[in-house]
């Protein structure tokens, strides 16, 4: 019996303590499950906290600044300006010396359009002396100035004199001179420009020679110590601003040479984000010492608008993201833009082609037969070794000779012009003989709505119809076809070698 109420005892003991280990795991279970949840419940307040403190930095300007006539806003991909300033104000001396009050203007400026198909991007590059006309801009008693024709470009940012710079007459200056239509502007400073650079460990760089103290400041008497050496290195910081503010001592001096290292840098600075990972988490830190100095427009005022855009960028090609500068000449000690080339470089940006023609904003309008859809201004068309005739099968006069001058900016052959034998054409038709298919393909490319039809005669002939005549001068002959080729060998890809292409002159 007692041997039996032992034994008994023990299963009771056992069974007790079975339960005990099974309570003891379960709470461990459940004190798991609850760290987890509360780790869970820090995190997410920690990035609502972070995303509040970013809002906190995030500075805008007033729209009340941007003018009304404004370009139309088009579904072919996105504009967003970027100006880095050289104000003094706001601590940003200790970086840049100067007068502590200069408000400075805009130091460096470039235009990003992001295509629709968020695989390709272009920056355009706007050299700070570029003489151009500063569309009336509000000061700061609400009145509004008038023109300003023949302007340094930099200017319009120090419009009124204000500390915190006039961002929104650098937007309206910006639509007035490409005729597209911003849809948001950065400003960024020297301190957030530092800022940046450090929040990604640095970017790589290339010095093509030694650079000393003097080449930065050239007031100096002497040429000072060494602040870089020749070739590549990783620079953050006051390191990575000097680097993108030297001017002197460099190919000829000039910012258009300064304009091609920061082509290098933006390009670097991109590949490094890219190469860590473009996601929130690995965003966040970069956004916090990035809003810590940024001005933005209103649409881009809050973390969660900013982080959203960024993102929305992580899909596009380093390869297919490029860097180009307006088409320029020195007009004296200031640069003049480039006619009708920069106008080509707009008009491909506004149909969201690339800069070697190609179709980037997802368009798949279907034409019936061989019709031939309105052509764009940007399409490398070359007519070269192409001879047409042009006839015009309609009443309204001059039609066949606007038609050659058209086809001529192209480089074809107009062999004649001349009012052909049928004056109701509807349509434009062209026609072409055996084997020259290719060449009346070329020229529809120029004609709006053209039909390509084959005959048993020899030769390319045009016969224009009143769905040209309803062409308006500006499409049917205004810019040239193709961005220049000038503006296209000099692009830099985002995946270039940071040692190429660094000076000018």
């Amino acid at each position: 019996m007692a041997g039996s109420r032992r034994a008994s005892a023990r299963r009771r003991g056992g069974r007790r303590g079975a339960e005990a280990n099974w309570r003891r795991k379960r709470s461990k279970t459940k004190i798991g499950a609850g760290i987890a949840v509360a780790l869970l419940v820090l995190l997410t307040a920690g990035a609502g906290w972070l995303y509040l403190q970013l809002d906190g930095n995030i500075e805008t300007f007033g729209a009340d600044g941007i003018s009304d006539n404004r370009p139309l806003a088009s579904a072919n991909g996105s504009n967003v300006l970027v100006i880095g300033t050289d104000a003094r104000t706001g601590g940003n001396s200790d970086l840049g010396g100067g007068d502590k009050g200069d408000i400075g203007r805009s130091d460096t400026a470039f235009l990003l359009h992001t295509y629709a198909d968020r695989k390709h991007a272009v920056a355009v590059s706007i050299p700070r002396d570029t003489l151009v006309d500063i569309p009336p801009c509000k000061l700061p008693d609400g009145n509004w100035t008038k023109l300003q024709p023949n302007t340094m470009f930099n200017a319009a940012y120090s419009v009124g004199q204000t500390p915190k710079g006039n961002p929104a007459c650098t937007q309206n200056t910006v639509e007035k001179l490409t005729g597209l239509r911003v849809d948001h502007t950065v400003v960024v400073d020297f301190k957030g420009f530092a800022k940046m650079t450090e929040a990604v460990g640095g970017v790589p760089v290339c010095l093509p020679q030694d650079i000393y103290q003097k080449d930065l400041n050239p007031n100096r008497p002497t040429r000072g110590d060494q602040i870089f050496a020749k070739g590549p290195q990783t620079v953050s910081g006051q390191k990575a601003l000097d680097y993108v503010r030297i001017r002197h001592g460099i190919g000829d001096g000039s910012d258009i040479g300064r304009i091609k290292r920061q082509q290098a840098f933006v390009a670097s600075l991109l590949k490094k984000i890219k190469s860590d990972g473009m996601s929130p988490t690995s965003l966040l830190p970069l956004a916090n010492a990035a809003t810590q100095s940024l001005t933005v427009d209103p649409g881009l005022g809050s973390a969660q608008k900013l982080i959203s855009f960024a993102m929305s960028l992580k899909n596009i090609d380093l390869h297919n993201t490029k860097f180009v500068t307006l088409p320029w000449r020195y007009q004296g000690a200031r640069v003049a833009v480039v006619h009708p080339d920069a106008e080509a470089l707009w008009a491909a940006l506004k149909a969201d082609r690339t800069l070697d023609g190609q179709d980037a904003g997802n368009h798949h309008d279907e034409q019936a037969g061989d019709s031939s859809p309105a052509p764009s201004a940007t399409e490398s068309v070359s007519g070269k070794g192409v001879s047409v005739a042009v006839y015009n099968g309609t009443t309204v006069t001059g039609l066949a000779a606007r038609a050659a001058d058209a086809l001529k900016q192209h480089g074809f052959t107009v062999t004649g012009t001349g009012t052909a034998t049928i004056r109701t054409q509807i349509k434009t038709v062209i026609e072409y003989g055996h084997g020259e298919k290719d060449q009346a393909e070329k020229a529809a490319q120029v004609l709006p709505g053209a039909e390509v039809t084959a005959t048993v005669k020899s030769g390319v002939r045009i016969i224009l119809g009143k769905s040209y005549a309803a062409v308006p001068t500006s499409t049917a002959s205004a810019a040239p076809s193709a961005v220049p080729s000038g503006v296209v060998g000099a692009a830099r890809s985002a995946d270039d070698d940071p040692c190429s292409n660094l000076s000018y002159g």
